[in-house]
């Protein structure tokens, strides 16, 4: 069972408010530590901060605007009718978990997810593969709206259109719940952050936090973080060994190139060409211009992270 809220007509900035109070499809997979893009951290992050995400870009926008047309060529492909929701769903078995879906089908008891995929990431939807992080989005929406089927339409960029059917896999939807119950539970509702994975997305967030809520005290190191340093250290030693090897290969083939632009086999194509590149001596105009560095000069806030050996 799930109630519903309407959102036709509803402002963007306070349907991004009404997300903040649950997890929804396209959180599910980052939540399970499956999205490429975004990590766990993101998601603690948006939904425990009065921060609105008002970012836009050329993908974002292409998305939604493609959104439609992907929806049609899904009725051409399939003979299937849909419309659009204009709702917002919300579990009342799981009242942490929402859903805004993109179409439901007609006379089918079914939804419809659409998606724009670069031509970059085409191979990713061969033989009928569906990545997992989108995966996970349409078995929460199943969750949510108790349908026990929904699809998956992509159109791939400049290459083509793929869809595919997900029917109720009752093993993967229970692992789903329970994994989004305790992230709800034991991160959101508790106010700790989840494990840091590494990824640029978790960065992004530590760097904000760092920004948002810096403190003037100092901490005293535990055994455990020196281990951990003791790894970092170790790490990039390895990292500068294996750097300079890089570089000593490079070098070996470029003497093997004798000054040829391009080296070819079967499995490799190696090119070495001039690049003329222009860049502005900011050192020179601050001198000279100071006026014109002035006008033009942006200040950018940043948080610089140091490890020194005591």
């Amino acid at each position: 069972m799930c109630k519903t809220i309407s959102t036709m007509g509803m402002e963007h900035e306070e349907w991004l408010r009404l997300r903040k109070g649950g997890i929804g499809g396209s959180d599910a997979g980052a939540v399970c530590g499956l999205n490429p893009y975004r990590s766990p951290m993101a998601v603690y992050w948006e939904k425990t901060t009065d921060t609105l995400d008002l970012s836009d870009n050329e993908a974002m926008r292409q998305g939604r605007d493609l959104e439609n047309y992907v929806a049609q060529r899904f009725t051409e492909e399939t003979g299937k009718k849909v419309r659009r929701s204009n709702k917002m769903y919300w579990s009342e078995t799981h009242p942490f978990m929402y859903a805004d879906v993109d179409r439901l089908l007609v006379r089918e008891d079914a939804g419809l997810e659409c998606k724009t995929v670069s031509a970059y990431n085409a191979g990713k939807w061969e033989n009928g593969a569906i990545p997992m992080h989108y995966l996970m989005q349409c078995i929460h929406y199943m969750v949510v709206t108790g349908k026990r089927t929904w699809y998956i339409a992509a159109v791939i960029l400049g290459q083509g259109f793929v869809y595919s059917r997900i029917d109720w896999d009752e093993e993967m939807a229970d692992q789903l719940i329970a994994l989004e119950e305790d992230f709800w539970k034991n991160h959101i509702l508790m106010r700790r952050m989840p494990e840091p994975d590494g990824s640029a997305s978790c960065s992004a967030v530590l760097e904000e936090y760092f920004h948002r809520f810096k403190k003037t005290e100092t901490r005293e190191l535990s055994a455990a973080m020196e281990t951990k340093l003791n790894r970092r250290r170790d790490i990039s030693e390895e990292m500068k060994q294996l750097e300079r090897e890089k570089a000593q290969i490079e070098q070996e083939v470029k003497v093997f190139m004798d000054g040829c632009g391009e080296a070819n086999s079967e499995h490799y194509r190696v090119v070495w060409q001039e690049i003329a590149s222009e860049r502005l001596d900011i050192k020179r105009l601050k001198q000279e211009k100071p006026e014109v560095y002035r006008e033009y000069v942006q200040s950018r806030k940043s948080s610089r992270f140091t490890v020194k050996v005591a």
